[in-house]
């Protein structure tokens, strides 16, 4: 199977799309690369992969799931506002966390 190249025009092509310029050394440079990725690629496909379950999970953990039921405190969520330093539009008003 022959190893796909990429031409400068593809690889302009490929920046235009992700909004990046390059310099012609980088579109040289991004050509080889990602002619090889392609390459590999390539061979991938090729492997015989008949038989084979796909994976999905590797580790053997399972997802612990219960049933979802409402369970009722006996508080509504204005009671529950009411017990809080600080509300604005029935939410809970805190201090910036993020600068």
């Amino acid at each position: 199977m022959a190893m796909a190249k990429l031409s400068r025009e593809d690889v302009l092509k490929l920046a235009q799309l992700a909004r990046i310029s390059l310099t012609d050394d980088e579109v040289d440079a991004f050509a080889d690369e990602l002619s090889a990725i392609l390459g590999y690629v390539e061979q991938l496909s090729s492997a015989d992969i008949r038989g084979l379950e796909p994976t999905n999970q590797v580790t053997g953990l399972t997802n612990v799931m219960r049933k979802d039921e409402v369970i009722d405190y006996g508080y509504t969520p204005a009671q529950l506002l009411n017990i809080v330093p600080k509300v604005e539009k029935n939410m809970l008003k805190v201090k910036r966390m993020i600068s």
